[in-house]
């Protein structure tokens, strides 16, 4: 039977459920041959109350395509517009008389609401399906709130901020919210609204609302020829002289805009990049922190506000006047009132800063949790889980992640190595950990695009940002929407230039980095499985193999390397004796407790059974890889890599590391 014929016959039996399935499958083996189908299985779906979106989709491709044109329009009306009708001619019936008394509109002439050309049908809770009247077709899906700033509305401050046809609700209250009024930098500091076609801008009054964007009086309608009017003289056309003005310092609920700089794992590069950010004038940036010590900041500046007296007058008076500070706004407190912080808090830039961020972990550990037919895993992490449950991020209504990578046999033996450093300077309690088993189930580059904290992210290559500098921060600073400035030519700290954040770091633009190998610390095998396993990364991310040779791979021959791998187990073993001879002093055996049974074993035995407890956790999660084992969300939904920067070929300096 095809499976249209089981879903009837499932529909006839009245289960639901499985026949609302069987319609989707069906959906997806027709893939438009036979539209009559196609109709039959979106009605069943719709009426059965399933998934809507799916027959939305389905019914507006079969009108595009011709077929049935009468019959879906009378049910789309009747479905979906008609219900939302008088919310959507309200909404444009209120923007226009708003506009209408907006000083900065030059222009009146709107036409009635039945008279647009375009009707926007509600999709989902944040956009639409639009209809063209004219063209008797409907449009792409239209997100108005996508959390998305994907223009460059920042890339010059030298004049006042001019932005073309902008649709969307998101990015119009991101520069209402980010632009300084004119009154409070002392000149003239509007936002030029330049609209194209005056018929889309007013069809686009149906979705949008501008009547919380104008009472500041922020911003300036030009539309279509209006463009020669950029910028106004205000002092000769409406009499109002800025320069008049004292410019205000920034306040606290002014910075609204997180760059959130992720730890994707440990040595990826991490303080080369706030190096770069750390002079940049429209930034609040603290050197990488440890995102524990952030909480305890933040809840002892709480602890001070109450207290009175502990902040600068100024910042207490702000405190003072909010209601419910929060804990976003104690942070953006810590970042005016600390003097380690780099930026410009006095007020004279044209936009408010964004706080730079970068909260550290000692070590980024994720799981995989896997479904019960083991063929689908959910990447976890508590790190992950403390920073997006962290009432600090969600207190910012701006946000753009961005994420350092680098060759993942490079940032695997950096740890080794500075593991094996800890443990040489603190050898009374530091050992080193399995590196290994924590990289191959590390895959935070892996994004649920749903995720608010990722919707807006970018992924950039250490290698990329020291040897072709100019091209890597000119594409990064244009995605972060800041101006490419002279502070991002040098590495900067509270120390000055060229900073040793941590010791033994290779200082400013040295590349000395890029091209060691740690050999020390590790051995070819190791490396060879990791690029087996990540072969979907380096591939994405433009990274060659150095060491697998694209030998086929199963269990045998993931067995023959582990049997090689003898660098990293060797430290791990001698760290953890040290740690252990610090515990039991002179003796040379201890007690071991597995399953209720005691015995006693000497300590070279103990450090064997160690290892072979290493050995086969990693072998139980190569084997997991091998089964073709995917990644999804908590929805079952795949996840995605993220993003990677893109760079301008003419800006290279030199080719392209891989």
């Amino acid at each position: 039977m095809r499976t249209i014929e089981i879903a009837r016959r499932l529909a006839e039996l009245k289960k639901r459920e499985e026949a609302r399935q069987a319609y989707i499958l069906s959906l997806n083996e027709s893939s438009g041959k036979i539209p009559e189908e196609e109709l039959e299985a979106a009605s069943y779906i719709f009426f059965s109350q399933g998934d809507y979106k799916v027959s939305i989709t389905i019914f507006v491709s079969l009108y595009n395509r011709g077929f049935f044109q009468a019959e879906l329009m009378d049910l789309m009306i009747q479905a979906f517009y008609l219900p939302n009708a008088a919310q959507i001619k309200k909404r444009y019936e209120n923007n226009v008389q708003t506009l209408l008394k907006y000083p900065f509109l030059f222009r009146k002439d709107f036409p009635d609401f039945d008279s647009l050309s375009v009707q926007y049908f509600p999709f989902d809770d944040n956009g639409y399906i639009p209809f063209y009247k004219n063209e008797n077709r409907f449009g792409s899906y239209i997100n108005v709130n996508d959390p998305v700033i994907d223009r460059y509305f920042f890339k010059n401050l030298d004049k006042p901020i001019l932005a073309s046809d902008v649709y969307s609700q998101y990015q119009l209250e991101y520069l209402n919210d980010n632009v300084r009024k004119s009154e409070w930098v002392g000149q003239e500091n509007h936002i030029y609204l330049h609209y194209t076609n005056w018929c889309n801008f007013c069809n686009f009054l149906s979705c949008l609302n501008f009547k919380q964007l104008l009472p500041d009086k922020k911003i300036v309608f030009l539309f279509e020829e209006e463009i020669s009017r950029y910028p106004i003289d205000f002092k000769k056309e409406f009499g109002i002289d800025y320069s008049q003005y004292q410019v205000k310092p920034i306040g606290i609920r002014e910075v609204n805009r997180l760059i959130w700089h992720t730890q994707l794992a440990s040595h990826n590069g991490g303080d080369f990049f706030n190096e770069i950010f750390y002079d940049h004038p429209n930034l609040l940036v603290f050197e990488s922190v440890m995102f524990k010590n952030i909480k305890e900041i933040v809840k002892n500046l709480r602890r001070q506000w109450k207290q009175r007296g502990k902040l600068s007058s100024r910042l207490e008076t702000e405190l003072a006047r909010l209601r419910h500070p929060t804990d976003k706004d104690f942070l953006v407190a810590f970042f005016l009132n600390n003097a380690s912080v780099s930026g410009d808090s006095s007020g004279n830039t044209r936009i408010a800063p964004a706080i730079f961020f970068q909260p550290h972990f000692p070590n980024i550990l994720p799981k995989i949790v896997k479904n019960e037919k083991g063929d689908r895993a959910i990447i976890t992490s508590n790190e992950y889980e403390e920073i997006r449950k962290s009432p600090i991020f969600s207190g910012f209504k701006y946000i753009k992640t961005f994420t350092p990578i680098r060759r993942i046999t490079s940032s695997y033996g950096a740890t080794i190595r500075f593991m094996w450093n800890a443990s040489v300077e603190n050898p009374k309690e530091t050992v080193v950990g399995d590196a290994f088993a924590q990289r191959l189930v590390n895959r935070t580059f892996m994004i649920d695009q749903k995720d608010r904290l990722y919707r807006d992210s970018i992924l950039v290559r250490f290698e990329d940002g020291k040897l072709n500098p100019k091209a890597t921060f000119t594409a990064l600073a244009e995605f972060l929407d800041i101006p490419y400035t002279e502070s991002m030519t040098y590495c900067s700290g509270r120390t000055g230039l060229n900073p040793e954040s941590m010791k033994g770091n290779d200082l400013g633009f040295d590349p000395a980095a890029v091209y060691r190998t740690y050999d020390e610390y590790l051995d070819y095998e190791d490396c060879e499985i990791l690029e087996y396993f990540f072969r979907d990364v380096y591939e994405k991310y433009g990274y060659d193999f150095h060491y697998y040779k694209g030998d086929p791979v199963d269990m045998q021959w993931v067995q023959e390397k582990i049997g090689k791998m003898h660098t990293l187990d060797h430290l791990i073993a001698k760290s953890r004796s040290r740690v252990l001879e610090n515990k039991i002093g002179e003796k040379n055996s201890v007690i071991l407790i597995k399953k209720g049974e005691h015995r006693t074993v000497s300590t070279e035995d103990l450090m064997e059974i160690y290892n072979e407890t290493y050995r086969e956790n990693r072998m139980k999660i190569m084997e997991t890889l091998l089964n073709g084992l995917r990644f999804v969300n908590k929805d079952g939904q795949p996840l995605q890599l993220m993003k990677a920067l893109k760079l301008d070929p003419a800006l290279l300096e030199q080719p392209l590391y891989h």
